[in-house]
């Protein structure tokens, strides 16, 4: 089988999950797969070792500013003519299937040339009838156009009795964590609003990483690092706790470890809104509409969370997808669901809410 899978390079999350993907598919040998990432820069991606050969184009994204969506910004930078020329020129030809993490770019390209396709993603579940918040008509019209593929699959923390798979995460608990710090991740703020929030809480140690951060600074109780993988999954195996936007992939790997979380969604992106609604409807969040050091201060006092554990083995999934029944999900989603373990207060809170 020949595969093509295309995934959105704008946050990491997508990437984090599709490292899962690759690192399974390398291990198999019915299955060859080529990679393609959009939506930042090719020279901003790293520890890309896994995906082989994958090739990048500039795809289409969104702008921030400030912790928002800035609409007009992303529209003017959006390079609609080269987007265009792009999709015209990409041969999708020799692909038996698309998989589409929200990626435009391959996702247009195999409707155009007719290949199958199908969407894997935390997106695709927003096609279904799960809790949205601050979802406009222009944000239903965007799920639709923006990657289309002709099957939905969803990925998300339950599955709401829609064709829905639970996320992968690889990483365990660690027996022994250390817990001394809490990790910071708010790529979409700017460095000194972050320090600043902080600065106050010195006898708590935080260990924050930022894209814009072009290597370690120390600031006192404050510890600085530019993105990387290995140092900041070992920073999340250790921390107490997590200070966060809304995205996906992060919180799935959060909540598998039982660490607390601080949410605060991007404003004016309803998937993180919609993120930070059913954790807290489960209790498995607090939020942060602003930086505001008092509500850090006192979310430092929190419990940490019940953990779940979700599969870490994506081969079901890839025996589905070889197997090509694409009207079958239900088989699918009951193997996957049924290595799902929720703490009991989470799945009182399940029950409680009807869901």
């Amino acid at each position: 089988m020949k595969l093509l899978y295309g995934v959105q390079g704008t946050g990491n999350g997508h990437i984090a999950r599709a490292r899962i993907m690759a690192a399974a598919l390398a291990h198999r040998d019915d299955i060859d797969v080529d990679f393609v990432f959009t939506g930042r820069a090719p020279e901003k991606y790293f520890d890309m070792d896994i995906f082989g050969d994958y090739r990048t184009f500039t795809g289409l994204s969104f702008i921030t500013k400030g912790g928002k969506v800035d609409k007009l910004a992303t529209l003017r930078n959006a390079k609609v003519g080269q987007f265009v020329k792009d999709v015209k020129a990409f041969d999708a030809s020799g692909y038996d299937l698309l998989v589409n993490d929200f990626e435009p770019v391959t996702a247009w390209a195999a409707k155009r040339q007719a290949i199958p396709s199908i969407s894997i993603s935390h997106q695709a579940a927003f096609s279904y009838d799960v809790p949205k918040s601050g979802n406009t008509i222009f944000d239903t019209l965007l799920m639709k156009i923006f990657a289309p593929t002709q099957l939905q699959l969803g990925v998300h923390w339950y599955h709401f009795n829609q064709p829905i798979i639970p996320p992968f995460v690889s990483d365990k608990p660690a027996l022994s964590p250390a817990k001394g710090h809490v990790l910071v991740y708010l790529p979409f703020e700017d460095i000194d609003d972050i320090q600043q929030m902080l600065e106050p809480l010195s006898d708590q140690e935080f260990h924050c990483f930022h894209p814009d951060m072009p290597e370690k600074r120390e600031a006192g109780h404050i510890h600085w690092s530019p993105t990387s993988k290995n140092a900041f999954q070992k920073s999340l195996q250790h921390c107490s706790g997590v200070i966060a936007n809304g995205g996906f992939e992060l919180s799935s790997e959060a909540l598998q470890l039982g660490k607390k979380l601080l949410i605060k969604p991007l404003h004016g992106q309803f998937e993180q809104l919609s993120n930070v609604l059913t954790l807290n409807q489960l209790d498995l969040c607090q939020t942060l509409f602003q930086l505001d050091t008092d509500i850090v201060e006192e979310w430092l006092e929190a419990p940490d969370n019940e953990a779940i554990a979700f599969p870490d083995d994506p081969n079901v999934l890839i025996d589905w997808l070889k197997k090509g029944d694409f009207s079958d999900t239900q088989s699918l989603c009951d193997a996957l669901w049924k290595n799902v373990q929720y703490g009991d207060k989470t799945r009182e809170r399940l029950l409680a809410l009807a869901i």
